[in-house]
């Protein structure tokens, strides 16, 4: 089978190898087991490879760059607009190629790849919709167009599509799905956390301002004004790092509070194992892959009821739902520091709810999604 991978995810290129984002490219690499050759079609940057990216595992890889497009201002807009019949013949010729059609969804290459992929009823297809697929939700026209030509199953014939969450009035095509990190060996008893001592809080994301590191930072700061005792260890990199740095130093935080860049999985992992609870008060999210991590190791997530995440935190009984208003979110925290007894079983049921999610059930899941196709 010849497995095509059309997304916008930058590539790097180094020994004959393809690297990217480790998340990503862990999950592709199950996808990859059951295929005998892979074309990628994805953008190409020539900035480092570094602790958060990982190489694909297999050994008949074609790799097809197309340029990068965005709309951000007038020169990013023209040049992308210039770029996107180039984009679609070589989408089109990829997809000609190919046996199975994989769409990683939304993001603008994503869209282009809806487009192309109409061509193609006869070709198998599948689409990992990786952001949130809430009906009802407020996002960019690029994003709704892409839900709905990977939903309407006249125009798009052959085409699984994954989604995060259960959602009503949906089309027979589209699976909810769920991604992983760890593995069956990597299940363990959780140990029953203290949280009558130092509380030791973690954000893990990019510190952009759609995951609200801020917000984080600043609710673990109310909490130690307020005489609790807390720490917060940040993981990511972005473009507010120097602005967050900059607000822990000039309100003498450095103490409590602590940006450590992007680092590897294990560091990450060592780290959820020494917390309390993970902060996530994103603005957006698919299925924030730090709250599952972080669950599978009993940290307590406090996020915001966005997408998928009200079910994953089952509504608040393994998990605290917050809103992104700092007094509001620290009230809530607050309160439920006060039952000592809620919050272990918080954490255990967490723990419960996100082991049963591996990747070895994951590659199951593919497995059976190729096979049946």
């Amino acid at each position: 089978m010849r497995f095509l991978i059309i997304t916008h995810v930058f590539h790097k290129p180094k020994n004959q190898q393809w690297f990217a984002y480790a998340p990503y490219v862990r999950e592709m690499n199950l996808w990859l087991n059951y295929v005998d050759e892979v074309e990628i079609v994805a953008p190409i940057t020539d900035i480092p490879i570094s602790e958060i990216d990982i190489a694909y595992q297999h050994s008949n890889i074609k790799f097809t760059p197309i340029p990068s497009i965005a709309f951000i201002n007038f020169s990013s807009g023209l040049k992308s607009l210039l770029a996107i019949p180039f984009i679609l013949y070589r989408l089109f010729q990829a997809c000609r190629r190919a046996d199975h059609i994989h769409l990683r969804c939304p993001g603008n290459i994503g869209l282009l790849g809806c487009l192309v992929q109409l061509f193609f009823p006869n070709k198998l297809k599948t689409a990992k919709y990786a952001g949130n697929w809430d009906p009802n939700a407020q996002q960019p026209l690029s994003y709704k167009l892409q839900k709905k030509i990977l939903s309407n199953t006249t125009l798009t014939k052959n085409m699984t599509a994954l989604v995060y969450g259960e959602w009503k009035n949906q089309t027979k095509n589209i699976k909810s799905f769920f991604t992983a990190t760890f593995k069956n060996e990597d299940r363990e008893a959780i140990p029953l956390r203290d949280y009558s001592a130092d509380l030791h809080f973690i954000f893990v994301g990019s510190l952009v301002e759609g995951k609200r590191p801020l917000l984080a930072i600043q609710i673990v700061e109310k909490l130690i004004k307020k005489g609790i005792a807390s720490h917060l260890a940040l993981y990511g990199d972005g473009v507010l790092k120097n602005e967050l740095q900059q607000y822990i130093d000039q309100n003498n935080l450095g103490k409590y509070i602590v940006l450590n860049g992007n680092q590897t999985g294990e560091t990450i992992k060592a780290a959820l194992k020494q917390s309390h609870f993970s902060i996530l008060a994103s603005k957006s999210e698919g299925w924030p892959k730090a709250l599952a991590e972080a669950m599978f190791y009993g940290v307590i997530p406090i996020a915001t009821s966005i997408s998928c995440v009200p079910n994953m935190l089952d509504y608040g009984k393994r998990g605290l739902l917050i809103t992104p208003d700092l007094a509001s979110a620290v009230n809530n925290i607050e309160s439920c520091l006060l039952d000592k007894a809620f919050l272990r079983e918080q954490s255990i049921k967490a723990s419960d709810w996100s082991q049963q999610y591996t990747l070895d059930v994951f590659e199951t899941e593919i497995k059976r999604l190729i096979n049946s196709n």
